[in-house]
């Protein structure tokens, strides 16, 4: 007697399913699995050194300044001060790009490891408290509150910790031989940890305004009604996996097997596309489960069956293709001069070279000029050769340098056929994370966006599809859980939301990542959340995705038309799971 079909799984598939495990069980069993001493080595590189190194730069930049200007005041005041801004001129121009991007991204991983998470799980915990007591009470005042509440008590927290600090250090260096570095040191950590305090008193309650200012999104209004010059189908989350009845980390049993489903859908893109021709096919970001290669083989031997589509198609990556430590064990920890980062995120960027590296193009981000393709780029002074090496040997210096050049390849951008044409551009949105449960944090960084900007500006008659995996800001749904909540939004989005409602009349934003549907706007821009074709359902039950129609607006904007919802059917009988 035969009392199961291995075909559907057992509970060891949902082993990080979010449908059949709480909030609170993935962190208890997560807590009793981790490697405490890996833990406490991350804290100190993830935490401690970021605070240590904002809390040092103060006093280094004061004592190179004071030893400069005494090195030169000897030759009177005038000649001092010439010689003195020459000199600070100098030190900016060669390296100030260098230190602002090391400040920047040290700053973030502090953002990213303790304020943005305890921010979030304070105004979500409030949020959903309010909506329990008060279900009739309006979604913008309930989401406002409870950000407001969360600033304040943060800002107390941030209090407590100053005082418990004690006065802040002096900035000044008495004196910087080998035996002053033990006290230089504490210093140093001490003004780390007032800067944290300072930002949690200042930052999280102007983080909250901001929120409130900001406003709540709004559902789109009926579309125009038009004959559309641009179609776009917008895929997301697909989640391909690597085995044929292969189950997914976050629904487990209760989602599909294997990657039948993404063949539907691009089936059924063949179809519209004969009918009429799709312009670009944008998959927004989670196109494996875990990064894993066999699963970058199922994507690549999917889109050869379906060749038609491949030159339209263009992709982003999601924290799902760079950020999953471990598929088979949610509670490793990964150390950050680990290979494993570096690699998921090489593996993507070879994906994106073989299917759109000759589409698409790179911006210098010193420039600010959009340059050469993504192909010709990874060629240049031996990149790709470079990155191949690393992806063989491995290696601390190199895997720093593979960082660097993942850094460096966003934004790219598809750009316009003609000067009045449709471009894209495509943003990575992943803040870089050693934890799978800390997996879905987004960050755009200031650099990958203003660069983003500057590309758009070369086409100044151009109307874009800005494609980014994360949502700029929670979307407010009554009635979810509070594990659905949590941690998945842009750490900096308000900043990012009020860089890009400037260019809001000629552009739409297209995400993921939250595997529903949403069509709405923040002030004039619009922003459109893209379904997961593939999660949330069971083989024999249907998803869906949407084909965007767009048309040119006699202002030069871009104007968006009625959608078209493309249904994807289910497949294989009903069976019960238990």
């Amino acid at each position: 007697m035969s009392f199961i079909d291995p075909r559907d799984g057992d509970l060891e598939d949902d082993a990080s399913s979010t449908s059949r495990h709480s909030l609170l069980g993935h962190a208890s069993r997560m807590l009793l699995e981790i490697s405490l001493p890996k833990l406490a080595l991350a804290a100190v590189m993830l935490l401690v050194v970021p605070a240590l190194f904002l809390g040092a730069v103060p006093k280094l930049v004061l004592w190179v300044t004071e030893t400069a200007w005494h090195g030169v005041a000897r030759f009177g005041v005038i000649i001092a001060l010439v010689s003195f801004t020459l000199i600070a001129g100098i030190a900016v121009w060669r390296w100030g790009r260098t230190l602002f991007r090391v400040v920047e991204r040290n700053f973030w991983a502090l953002n990213a490891g303790l304020v943005q998470p305890l921010y979030t799980a304070l105004r979500e915990a409030t949020r959903l408290a309010l909506e329990s007591a008060a279900p009739d009470r309006p979604l913008a005042t309930t989401r406002r509150d409870a950000g407001l509440v969360a600033g304040v008590i943060i800002a107390l927290l941030g209090a407590a910790v100053a005082w418990w600090a004690g006065p802040l250090p002096t900035l000044r260096v008495a004196a910087f031989g080998a035996g002053d570095l033990v006290g230089i040191a504490l210093d140093a950590i001490r003004n780390g940890v007032w800067v944290i305090a300072v930002y949690l008193m200042v930052g999280a309650p102007a983080w909250s305004i901001a929120e409130a200012l900001a406003g709540t999104p709004q559902d789109i209004g009926p579309p125009d009604i038009g004959e559309p010059r641009w179609r776009v189908a917008h895929l997301s989350d697909i989640h391909l996996v690597g085995d044929a009845f292969g189950f997914r980390l976050e629904c487990g049993r209760d989602g599909p097997r294997g990657n039948e489903r993404f063949d539907r859908v691009l089936e059924l893109l063949e179809a519209e596309d004969a009918v009429q021709r799709l312009d670009v096919v944008l998959i927004t970001g989670d196109i494996t489960d875990a990064a894993r290669n066999a699963e970058f083989i199922a994507f690549e031997e999917a889109l050869a069956r379906h060749p038609s589509l491949r030159d339209r198609i263009l992709i982003i990556p999601g924290n799902h293709d760079v950020n999953i430590v471990d598929r088979a064990n949610p509670s490793r920890l990964e150390l950050p001069i680990a290979p494993g980062g570096p690699l998921r995120r090489l593996r993507f960027l070879s994906a994106m070279a073989r299917l759109q590296g000759r589409r698409v193009r790179v911006v210098d981000h010193d420039s600010k000029r959009v340059g050469p393709t993504f192909d010709a780029w990874l060629a240049q002074d031996g990149r790709g050769e470079t990155l191949a090496r690393f992806m063989d040997d491995g290696g601390l210096r190199a895997g720093l340098a593979a960082r660097a050049t993942w850094n460096e390849a966003f934004p790219l951008i598809a750009p316009p056929p003609t000067p009045d044409g449709l471009g894209v551009v495509l943003l990575d949105s992943n803040a870089e994370t050693h934890f799978s449960f800390t997996n879905a944090l987004g960050i755009l960084g200031m650099s990958q966006l203003r660069a983003a900007e500057a590309a758009m500006r070369e086409w100044p008659q151009a109307r874009w599809l800005v494609a980014l995996h994360h949502h700029l800001v929670e979307y407010p749904r009554p009635g979810a859980s509070l594990a659905e909540r949590i941690g998945t939004a842009l750490v900096n989005g308000h900043w990012v939301l009020r860089r890009l409602r400037r260019h809001a009349r000629r552009i739409v934003v297209l995400h993921g990542h939250r595997h529903y549907d949403w069509m709405g706007r923040s002030g004039a821009l619009r922003i459109i959340s893209g379904p997961s074709p593939v999660m949330g359902a069971l083989d024999h039950e249907a998803r869906y995705f949407w084909l965007h129609a767009l048309a040119p607006a006699a202002d030069g904007g871009l104007v968006l038309l009625a959608p078209q919802r493309i249904e994807v059917p289910g497949h294989g009988p009903v069976t019960e799971r238990g």
